[in-house]
Formats: structure tokens, sequence, C-alpha cells
């Protein structure tokens, strides 16, 4: 056999081997088939596992907001598996809360309702924030800055604690920020229901002021006062004042101002003078409207005055006649000259508190009494000097007199006789009367300058000897008038620049920081304060009204 023979390979096992390594290629392919598929199994299998995590997680978020929603809990009932219940029993403080909004609250656990508790005595506690321990240390003199006087409860006290100064600056500024009506609950609410149908309103008003403010929500419920009202005393040596916009700034006047007066209502004042122009305005302290004006072309004014009822202004002048505005009808009459006399001025008079009679100053002594309703001439009076001034006592049945001789009359209006004639103490002519709204004092003033204030009782009873004499004054006193609740007293003269004072009554002394030291009131020639004391108008002879605002007082 030959070497190429013996080497050789049959056809049968070139076959074979052709079919083997065939098999072994697709046996390579479907290897790889399936790792794909394996890979994707895998990939198929994390998604679906991610799936139900998200989902537990959404399941787990809603159970934790919303209650056991998917697996509600069962009281009462074991479980296969422990573990799962002592997971729940462990969480189920996340699955309920205790709701602490309501007023009283109704707990299952002890340690829940004692911390409701603890929550409650907190809440009516209200203790503060921060507290400054050195408001107990520090001292301060509230009698030495002009600006802290007001603060004070007695004339002399001067040294106060820290927390007692800050106590009285939040009631000064609660009194100054007076709250609104619609705000506040009825002052009976403060008291307990037992006790509110046993007592009468000043008594509940009484012990609601008697228990103090305890806390923020005491304060809240009511609009009192809290420290000073406007019928308690007035402290003597300063007075708060402020200058305002002048009250007739929209319409000055071309000549001196004879008449200032307010009416009724606080809200409307009159200014007249020499320039013939009655004009009204409607003072707020800011822009003080003006609201009419009437001119009289025969007829300078040297007086005007509103009726007390509010329904009627007398003018007059120098003149035999004089003017009646009727505020209702809105007409001007023009009455006189009185029947049977022959006065040639009417200027100086005075109407009575009970809007029934007016009086005149006549010549030789002789007062004229004119009725409001008719303005006919009903009587005379008659003194035995000259008459300068009159004044009303408050019931409107008593008339007070005084003039050249220097006596005061008193007069019954009822029985139209002197009841009283006394000397004013070192007057030789009295130049001007006024009575306090009270009736139980009156002051007279002389053409020196001194004003002297007399008790009327002990003056009745033949007490010679004025209460005070008032000195200030260096010329003729030509206006007096007393505030409404007759704790100041205010004089002027027309013969001197800033020639105005204010007298403390119960004291008897002068206001030292009035007349302002920097203001020019120019020559004062009358004043008037508003009903309820807040404003204080001076009419001057430059033709401005000056308008004050009294801080004492809280209502105009």
């Amino acid at each position: 056999m030959s070497l190429i023979s013996q080497n050789a390979r049959s056809k049968i096992e070139t076959k074979r081997e052709e079919d083997i390594k065939e098999k072994e290629g697709e046996d390579g392919q479907e290897s790889d088939v399936d790792a794909v598929e394996v890979k994707k199994r895998k990939r198929d299998g994390k998604a679906e596992e991610l799936e139900l995590e998200q989902v537990k997680e959404m399941k787990k978020l809603e159970n934790f907001l919303f209650g056991s929603l998917y697996s509600p809990l069962e009281f009462g009932k074991g479980g296969d598996d422990e573990e799962v219940e002592a997971g729940s029993a462990a969480k189920a403080s996340d699955l309920f809360f205790t709701d602490r909004s309501a007023d009283s609250v109704v707990s299952v656990y002890k340690e829940d309702a004692d911390l409701s508790d603890e929550e409650d005595d907190d809440a009516l506690k209200r203790k503060p924030v921060w507290v400054d321990e050195e408001e107990e240390k520090v001292t301060v003199n509230i009698a030495k800055v002009n600006r802290l006087r007001k603060l004070r409860k007695e004339e002399d006290e001067a040294l106060i604690s820290g927390s007692e100064y800050v106590s009285r600056l939040r009631a000064q500024h609660v009194k100054l920020n007076r709250g609104t009506d619609w705000a506040q609950l009825d002052s009976g609410e403060k008291m307990d229901g037992s006790s509110d149908d046993e007592l009468t309103d000043d008594d509940n008003k009484a012990a609601v002021v008697s228990r103090g403010y305890k806390d923020m929500d005491d304060i809240l419920r009511t609009n009192e006062d809290l420290v000073v009202k406007s019928s308690s005393k007035l402290l003597p040596g300063h007075i708060e004042y402020s200058r305002l916009v002048d009250a007739n700034i929209q319409d000055p006047s071309n000549g001196p101002i004879n008449s200032v007066q307010f009416h009724r209502n606080g809200q409307l004042l009159l200014a007249a003078g020499l320039d013939r122009k009655l004009r009204f305005f409607q003072i707020d302290g800011k822009r003080n409207t003006k609201i009419q004006s009437i001119f009289l072309e025969d007829c300078p004014i040297r007086k005007a005055s509103f009726l007390p009822d509010g329904s009627q202004v007398i003018l007059s002048g120098r003149r035999k006649f004089f003017y009646s505005l009727d505020l209702v009808k809105a007409r001007v009459d023009k009455i006189g000259p009185l029947l049977g006399r022959e006065e040639k001025s009417l200027e100086v008079f005075e109407v009575s508190p009970d809007s029934k009679t007016i009086a005149f100053v006549g010549n030789e002594g002789y007062i004229l009494l004119v009725s409001t309703k008719s303005k006919q001439l009903i009587g005379t009076l008659k003194m035995n000097g000259t008459v300068r001034t009159l004044a009303f006592t408050e019931d409107g049945q008593k008339l007070l007199s005084s003039g050249g001789d220097g006596h005061v009359y008193h007069w019954d209006l009822r029985t139209r006789t002197c009841i009283h004639k006394g000397v004013d103490e070192g007057c030789i002519n009295s130049t001007a009367l006024c009575t306090n709204p009270g009736g139980t004092h009156f002051a007279a003033g002389s053409d020196s300058g001194v004003v002297n204030i007399y008790n009327r009782e002990e003056f009745l009873g033949g007490k010679k000897k004025p209460i005070k004499a008032i000195d200030n004054l260096s010329t003729s006193v030509d206006f007096m008038r007393f505030n409404p609740d007759s704790q100041i007293l205010a004089i002027c003269s027309g013969m001197k620049k800033s020639s105005l004072k204010l007298i403390h009554i119960p004291s008897y002394t002068v206001f030292s920081n009035w007349p302002p030291p920097n203001a020019n009131l120019h020559y004062p020639r009358c004043l008037d304060f508003s009903p309820g004391g807040g404003f204080m108008a001076v009419g001057n002879a430059s033709g401005k009204v000056l308008l004050y605002k009294l801080h004492h007082y809280q209502h105009a």
C-alpha cells in the first residue's frame, strides 16, 4: 500500500465530520438564543419587582394618610403571622392621632388626657414670651419731664418703678386710641351669669372695674378708659393741649372777631365780627369745613349767640334793633326797635339756659327782658348804677348783673325783683360776669384786671370775701368763660396781646404753660369751649379763630 493511500481519508469520514460541525454550529446558535432569553427574563423580573415596590409604597402612603384602606385592622382576632401582628402593633400610633382642637377631649389614653390638660393650663396662663428683669430695678421720675406728667395719678407723685411706668404707658395708649362700639362686647357679659339678674348696670360696671384686668382678653372686651376719664380730676400746674388748624381757615374774617360759640352738638361753630358776616363751620380739627355765611348789610356784629336749644341765633350790634336767624327755616328776621324803649344800642345781651328769655343791657341801669318766641319786650329790671354785664344761672330763673357801681345784683325772674345786692370786693367798675354750669360759683371781672371768684350760696348768705382773687391780668377784663365741667375758667383782655389766662378752678391757680410761649394769640376778644370740653376756640382782633385741643377731655 502506498503512503498516499494510507493517509488519505475516506469520503464517509469526511461527511461524518461535516455533519458534526454543522450540529455544533446549530448548538451554538441555540445557546446564544437561550442567553438572550435569560437576560430578557431578568430584565422583566426586575421591572416587575420595581413595579411591585412602587405599588407597595403607594399603598403604604395611602394607609398612612387615610387609614387602613387595604388591610383594615380587626381587633380581637389573632393572625397566623405573629411578626406581622407585632409590626402592625408597633405602627398603630402612625395610623391614629388625637384631635385636640375641641374644647373638651375624651381621650382613650391617659397620657393623651394629661397632655391635653397641660396644654389647656398653658393657654390660660398666657405667660409673656420675654420679661425684662431690669424693669423692676429701674425707677422713672415722671414729675421731672413735662410730657410724662400726665401719667401721674396723684399730684405729688414722682418716682415709679419701670414695670409701673410701662403699664401706665400702655394705659395711656389705650386711652388715646379708643376702641369702636361695634367691636366691643357688652360689659355685663363680664359678670357671672348668676349675678347678672341681681345687679344693676351701675353695679355691674363697678364690679368689672374693681376686679381689674387679668389678661389680654379682658382688655379687648372693654372700651372703658383704663386710667383718667374726662369726668375725673384735672391736675393743676400744666395743661396738655395742642394747636389745630384755625377754625375759620377756609374763610377768615376781614375784621375783629367778636363772638365764637359752639353749637350743642359739638361740631358746629359760629364766628361773627365787625365785617358784618356770620359764618358757620363744621369743626373736626383737620379741615374745619365752611358750611354757610350770612351777610348783614346794616349791622356790624358785636355779639352772636345760639339759643341753648340750638334752634336760633341771635345777633346784635350798636343798633336799636337786632336779628334772629331761624336755623330750621333758614330765615333771618329783623326785630326792633323795642316798643316803648329808646335804646340806641342792643349790643350786649345774654340768653337764658331754658331758651325762653333774652336779657339786653339798656340805658340808665335798665335790663330789658325779651321773649324768644314773640320777640317782644316782656319786662324790665332797674339797677342803681349803669349796667355793663349780665349772666344767667343754670336754671334760667335767676339773673346776675353788675356795672358802674361795683355791686353784683341777683334777680328773681319769676317775681322780677332783686333778691340780693352785694359789693364786689375791690371793684369800682365791673366789666364781666360769668357763672359756672353747675350754678355753684360765679366770677366777676373789673376794669383793673382783677377777677374775683365767689361761692354763690355764700355770697347770697352775706359773705363778702371772695374765694380767690385772680390778678394775672393787668388790663380790663373783657371776657370770661367756664368750661363744661367747671374745672377751667378762661379770662381774657382785648387791650393787650396774648392776654388770655386759663385758671384751674379746684386749686384757683393759673396754668403755667398757657398761653403758649412761642405762639401769638394777637388781641383775644372772645372764646368758647365745646360741649364735651375737648376743643377751645379763641377769636382775636386779626380775624382768626384759633382752635386748640385739650387732651384731658376725650369728646368735643
